[in-house]
This record gives C-alpha cells, structure tokens and sequence, in this order.
C-alpha cells in the first residue's frame, strides 16, 4: 500500500507538471510553505512553496498584509510572492513542445518608491538574447496591479521558467509582487481570405486571466524578440495593452489593442505588396470603455502615406471606421499604427490609457 501511494503521489506530480493553456501549477501560490519555513514573511527553504525553488529575499505575502502604512495588494486568493533583492523563483515544466512559440503572462505589483525591474528567461535556450528585463516603474492599472506577457520559443520538450528580481537595494524586502502565472501556446498566423494581414482582428495573443480586470501589457521588441501578439512586432519604446472582450469594450470580436503610451506605444506588421499596387489599408479606433476620455488621435502609416484619425472618447466605448489608400512603393510594406497623444484615465488613478486599434484589413484595390 505504501509503494502504491509513492507511485500514485509521483503519478499525481507528472500530470500537475505537464502544461496546458492556463495556470502553472501553483502559479497562483495558493499552497505555501510551513510555519518552520518562513522567518517572519521570510521564506527560508528553497523548496518551501509547492512546484517552485527559490532564492534570496523571498516573501510570502497574505491578503490583507500591511507594509508600514500601506495595504500590499493581492489580486485573487490569499497569497502571493514579493521577490526581493537578488531574489528569483524558478519551475520546471514538462510536456511543452519543442519549437513552438509560447506565452508567458504574470501579474504584478510594485510595493516600493524605486523603480523595480524583473529578469523573466527561460531555459534550455540556444538565443543568448532571448530574455526580458521588464521596468516596473510605470502603472497602466487603476487595480494596483498589472500583468505582462513575455514570448518565447520552446527549445526542449521540457523547460525551465525564472523569474529574477535583479535589484540590490538598502531594504532587501523591496521588489515586486507575483502572483498568477500562466502558459499559452501561439498559434502561427495565418492570412485569411479577404485580408492580406495576419491577426488583424487580434484573436490570437498573450493568456488573459479570466479574474482580472486590467488587460495584459506585451513589451517592446526591444525587450522580446518573439512578441506574444503573433503576426505583429510592438515596434516602440513601451507596451501596448491586449484587452479583452469580457472587461472592456473593443470593436470586433474578443480581443483588440488600447495603446497605452502616445507615440512610445506602437504596433506594426510587414506584409508583401506589389510595387505600383493601390490598396486599401481599413481598421476601427475606438475607447475600451475604461474611464479614457478626451480627444485622440490615431496615425497610420502605409507606404509614403499617413493617415490621422481623430475620435472624440466619453469613456463610455464606442469607435469608428477609418480607412488609409495608399499605393506600394516596395515589395513589402510596413502597416504601423501609433497613438499621437498621452492619455490619463478620469478616475483619478494615474494610469495610463489610450485609443484601441482593432479588426485592421488590408486588401488590393482592382479599380481604383
């Protein structure tokens, strides 16, 4: 009975491991270590919480938890985990596919003054760049929270997830909270028919929890060489905002993008054309319905043309059609779409926001 329980226990550990679309195990760190584990907040066993190893300056943080005069935020659940200095978690996952692009989405929030970094990587990886040092110092999310989404391409059927908290600070308790952590498969893209873009409605992308209400922030090229927004490049300086259907209001279907960042927040996508060919490059622009008002103003750009397109935001949802003509002046035409202006929600939270871009098509023009 006894060997029957080990192999039952050890059954029970492969299938946990093994990842599909959604939470990794314990990714939202409800099961914690034991009293004899923690020194105050202070986890002191490398192997304290379930599914993960850690390092450094680790803290177990319950809902509820105060640091002098402020309350440490949780977003779902009763627990998360604050990475202080020179701190990291790390997990092993099993049953991934090697070669295929994933996601990786997190949420976080900062609980000190300084600006707060986080190294996220994945191994085994033969791309020496291809890791994100991800700042922490801007808000987009009146909640307290954010979530981020970081892409990569598996290289082994098993792999390795850190998440590093590099900072070397006077108070070692400083560095962001974690909590929620979660694996998605990307599909590769493809043209449909009527649309020589991929993913112009942006139904492919980045794992959005279904609990949260904030969207999920993909970085800059700069800081991810595989976007998790398949088939477009985040061709800017800051993030753009994946939004969803079920807590914002977006144009087409389930998904779209709010850029969040006047003109350090841009998306673009290169697409083959024919020199000399006229096409027409249509999309909507709208407001998610998030307390972003005033007027905005969206430029695209196709060819040697710009378009700007002006719309008026209550805050309340809404968009409009707008649509650029332009004729390809080379084989391959970059389609980029920033934001003019920086906006602020109204709710006095200081979070940033902006005009939403979504179902974009480009066509040919037979009879212009």
């Amino acid at each position: 009975m006894g060997l029957l329980n080990i192999v039952l226990l050890f059954a029970t550990i492969n299938v946990a491991l093994s990842v599909q679309d959604g939470l990794l195990p314990n990714g939202n760190f409800e099961q914690g270590p034991k009293a004899s584990q923690m020194k105050g907040t202070k986890v002191t066993d490398p192997h304290a919480i379930p599914h993960w190893e850690i390092s450094g300056y680790v803290e177990y943080i319950k809902a509820g938890q105060t640091q002098g005069d402020m309350l440490l935020p949780v977003p779902e659940g009763a627990f998360a985990v604050r990475l202080g200095e020179d701190a990291y978690i790390k997990t092993r996952v099993t049953n991934v596919t090697n070669g295929t692009f994933y996601s990786l989405s997190f949420n976080f929030a900062r609980t000190c003054a300084q600006e707060e970094k986080l190294n996220v990587s994945v191994s085994p990886n033969n791309e020496p760049n291809d890791w994100a040092m991800l700042p922490m110092q801007t808000m987009y999310s009146s909640d307290g929270w954010d979530s981020y989404s970081w892409g990569f391409l598996a290289q082994a059927n098993e792999i390795e997830i850190m998440l590093h908290n590099p900072a070397v600070e006077k108070d070692p308790a400083c560095g962001p909270l974690i909590d929620f952590i979660a694996l998605k498969a990307l599909k590769t893209p493809h043209r449909p028919k009527g649309n020589m873009l991929k993913n112009g409605n942006f139904e492919e992308g980045p794992y959005i929890f279904p609990n949260t209400s904030w969207g999920v922030l993909i970085p800059p090229n700069i800081e991810d060489d595989h976007s998790p927004l398949p088939g477009w490049m985040i061709e800017s300086l800051k993030a753009v905002k994946y939004i969803d259907a079920e807590h914002f209001t977006v144009p087409e279907g389930k998904r779209a993008i709010e850029l969040v960042a006047g003109r350090e927040s841009a998306i673009a996508q290169i697409v083959r054309t024919q020199k000399g060919k006229v096409y027409d490059l249509m999309f909507s622009v709208g407001d998610a319905s998030n307390s972003c008002q005033g007027s905005m103003l969206i430029e695209a750009f196709a060819g040697n043309i710009t378009l700007r397109v002006p719309y008026e935001s209550a805050g309340k949802g809404g968009f409009k059609r707008a649509k650029l003509r332009f004729t390809a002046v080379t084989e391959r035409t970059r389609v980029r779409f920033l934001s003019t202006y920086y906006h602020m929600k109204s709710d006095h939270s200081g979070s940033l926001c902006g005009p939403v871009v979504d179902d974009v098509r480009l066509v040919g023009v037979r009879y212009p």
